[in-house]
């Protein structure tokens, strides 16, 4: 399996009464589709993964596997605490359609790196799956070691590592070191251009919900080896892309939904509004988006 071009890190709409809204839903994907995105990756914290019930994060990788084309990557969200719970939701995963999934290191716990490298063995034993791995030690407290990379970069199920760490360091290290064994997936969205120039061939992006035209075409116009155009492109996008970075990315990537004409509804808690200053800062540094 081979990861390419932009695939949207999925948000989950809501409606009034905060049950999933599956008639924006569809026409959220309908948009993000006729801009170019390349596959889906839902129920992943950009999706709230956290805050829905088992059956609910069912029902949406279902719907989501419903919409998608044959030629439409899809990667499903399946973390949890507890290595049973990911065996889990993997198995469940599966089961609807989902052949690859994303997994970050267990919240909370902050497994050794002996004991995350074991769960990740045991999610790949037990069900059989493709993986991307999401290294993002900010939100989730540990790193994903090169030692523990080196430990998997030989086992064709690894297919990827989602690098949203934010140091472009790691991205040049993990190209070098891995090349032709892990994909380098772009996640850190302020430097996903960097990313592109060190090797990231695909991008796992929730800007791409509120801004998914600038960011298909970012890509696009790097692949076709116009460098100068795609800095220009970046420089464009990278004000959004910052303040998205500094805190409450969701919030605002679901305000930045409804600035783009595809409201999807606020966030459920504990992720709470986004203040009047907030949302004017955004709406600000969008401008240039929404008219792209």
């Amino acid at each position: 399996m081979k990861l390419s071009g932009v695939m949207p890190a999925l948000i989950t709409p809501f409606d009034a009464n905060n049950k999933i809204d599956f008639k924006a839903f569809e026409k959220h994907l309908t948009a993000l589709r006729a801009a170019g995105v390349t596959g889906w990756v839902p129920m992943g914290s950009t999706g709230e993964y956290f805050s829905l019930s088992n059956e609910e994060r069912d029902e949406v990788l279902k719907f989501v596997k419903d919409f998608a084309n044959d030629d439409e990557m899809l990667i499903a969200g399946t973390n949890a605490p507890a290595t049973r719970e990911v065996i889990e939701n993997t198995a469940r995963a599966r089961e609807i359609g989902y052949d690859t999934v994303l997994l970050a290191t267990p919240f909370y716990t902050r497994p050794t790196q002996d004991e995350l490298l074991a769960h990740y063995r045991a999610v790949l034993d037990a069900t059989g799956v493709n993986l991307i791995l999401y290294n993002y030690p900010p939100k989730d407290g540990i790193e994903i070691s090169f030692d523990l990379m080196d430990a998997l970069a030989d086992d064709p199920r690894v297919i990827g590592i989602k690098e949203s760490s934010g140091v472009l360091q790691r991205a040049v290290d993990i190209h070098s070191r891995y090349k032709g064994r892990i994909d380098l997936v772009s996640g850190s969205d302020d430097i996903a251009l960097d990313f592109m120039f060190w090797g990231a061939d695909s991008w796992i992006c929730g800007p791409a919900n509120c801004m998914a035209k600038a960011c298909c075409d970012l890509d696009r116009t790097f692949r076709s080896g116009d460098l100068e155009k795609a800095r220009e492109m970046m420089t464009v996008l990278y004000r959004a892309l910052n303040i998205l970075e500094s805190g409450k990315f969701v919030q605002k990537i679901k305000y930045g939904c409804e600035l783009q004409g595809t409201p999807v509804g606020t966030c459920r808690a504990p992720l709470g509004e986004l203040t009047e200053q907030e949302k004017a800062e955004f709406k600000a540094a969008m401008q240039p988006i929404l008219n792209w």
